[in-house]
């Protein structure tokens, strides 16, 4: 973790508050974290300590998404290439926009973020504890721009109304969140409803993250995140009481004596990271041949050998960012017809994300985020 430098401190204390100058209102809002922080609301200039945020920041300015982002973290174009390119093809300025390093690996540049004059900060709650070990808040604070914490990762199913409520506020967009956040629940309900009405047994799931990434074996979710998607969508998730926490590993034997029902495989197109890696390109526009064949490479590792997921092709692929934005509700609508494909055959998933692209989404829809080896049965 990089230390903030005496003399950067120093330099940050000149400068003025010409962040909070302009501002009409001053509101109190509370971040995920329970924080109360003052902010002058609506933002005008503000800092995405993630470039995935723009995820939730569309989904609210549809109409002009980058007008009061003045910089944001380098990951978007790496970590989800062809939704970035989308972007920069329709707001080609975003180009020029100044980026960010990470908080958690030290490289966020304090100074710069100063020098932009933000109303507000926003950081994913993961990158909480390298923030508040750096000094940043306090930092910040001394120069009147506030930090606050959203969450679509740790404790999604618990953060992301929440989140959508707050971003809300800050944007002035309250009546938007608020219709994104009925259309999230009503799409859960159309699984959860059928669910509690029928009552199927529910199928072991095992959710490998990112497969195929590396050659380890193998990365999962415990009682969150994709973890708890699967749980909503009618299943078990097998690695539920093996990872304590979010984010964890499950040795290959341990999958092997479970016997997984099915396996969902998590991907993107990760050539930035990893180049011609093993991974499943699923995402925005990906070609959804080549990602079944490379998800059917992925069967044949020895971590699944013999399970019923391989012998009756239950193995499907979902899009990874599904883990780190508000859409979380498409992927719930998709693993259903994984699990039980007869309760919901009239179930669209894509349909629902073509729909949330439509009322709110400044994108044209394009499939490739599920592919299934069911597909070709």
């Amino acid at each position: 973790m990089r230390i903030v430098r005496r003399a950067a401190l120093a330099a940050i204390a000149t400068l003025s508050l010409t962040a909070g100058a302009a501002l009409a209102e001053t509101v109190t809002v509370t971040d995920v974290t329970g924080r109360e922080v003052k902010v002058a609301a609506p933002v005008k200039r503000v800092i995405l300590g993630e470039g995935r945020q723009i995820y939730f920041v569309a989904a609210l300015e549809r109409d002009t998404p980058f007008e009061h982002i003045v910089g944001w973290r380098d990951d978007l174009p790496k970590a989800d290439p062809e939704s970035y390119a989308a972007y920069l093809a329709k707001y080609p300025e975003i180009a020029k926009l100044p980026t960010f390093g990470g908080m958690k690996d030290g490289t966020f540049d304090v100074e710069q973020a100063v020098s932009l004059k933000p109303d507000v900060i926003l950081m994913n709650v993961d990158a909480k504890t390298a923030t508040e070990e750096a000094g940043y808040i306090d930092t910040l604070a001394k120069v009147g721009i506030p930090l606050v914490y959203v969450d679509f990762r740790e404790k999604p199913m618990v953060n992301t109304e929440p989140s959508m409520r707050l971003m809300g506020k800050l944007f002035d967009k309250e009546k938007v969140a608020e219709d994104f956040i009925d259309f999230r629940a009503k799409s859960i309900k159309a699984v959860t409803d059928v669910l509690a009405d029928k009552k199927p047994a529910a199928p072991l799931v095992f959710v490998e993250r990112a497969g195929g990434y590396s050659d380890d074996c193998c990365m999962s979710f415990g009682d969150e995140n994709f973890g708890k998607m699967v749980e909503i969508a009618g299943g078990r998730n097998m690695a539920k009481d093996m990872i304590p926490g979010t984010f964890g590993n499950v040795n290959p034997e341990q999958i092997i004596a479970s016997d997984p029902d099915q396996v969902i495989v998590t991907g993107g197109n990760w050539g930035a990271y990893v180049p011609g890696g093993n991974w499943v390109g699923v995402g925005y526009g990906a070609d959804e041949a080549e990602a079944r064949l490379k998800l059917e490479a992925l069967t044949k590792r020895a971590a699944f050998t013999g399970t019923k997921a391989v012998k009756n092709g239950e193995f499907h692929a979902i899009w990874h960012q599904f883990y780190n934005n508000p859409y979380q509700f498409v992927a719930i609508q998709e693993i259903a017809k994984w699990l039980h494909p007869d309760l919901f055959k009239d179930l669209d998933a894509e349909a629902t994300f073509k729909e949330l692209h439509a009322r709110f989404l400044p994108l044209d829809y394009k499939p490739g985020y599920f592919v299934s080896l069911t597909d070709t049965k």
